[in-house]
């Protein structure tokens, strides 16, 4: 069982930047983040592979970008130009091909 730890949430405003990162137990072939906001159903915002294949949801591409250190096991989303819009809870996910692991997601508020 892989366990995926978040961190990097808080409160910013419209315009503002934040980093969320994400610590997996062990190696994972695709990390990435998904966000749920509320009344929505999650969807998947950005993901990579271990070879640095990325994927980007198109609401975020040219705002947000994702890294991950495969030494670490940690992946990252670089949030740039925030919005409104971006508020929701965002969670690590870790997909091995056949299992889907979650993190307990953390809160993302953009507001001034």
């Amino acid at each position: 069982q892989v366990q995926l730890v978040e961190s990097g949430g808080g409160l910013v405003q419209p315009g503002g930047s934040l980093r969320l990162s994400c610590a997996a137990s062990g190696s994972i072939f695709f990390m990435g983040w998904y966000r749920q906001a509320p009344g929505k159903q999650r969807e998947l915002v950005a993901r990579m592979s271990v070879p640095g294949a990325t994927t980007y949801a198109d609401s975020v591409k040219d705002r947000f970008t994702i890294s991950r250190d495969n030494a670490k096991n940690t992946v990252y989303l670089q949030m740039n130009r925030l919005k409104p819009d971006d508020t929701a809870v965002y969670y690590c996910n870790g997909n091995t091909g056949a299992v889907n692991y979650w993190g307990q997601g953390t809160q993302v508020t953009v507001s001034s």
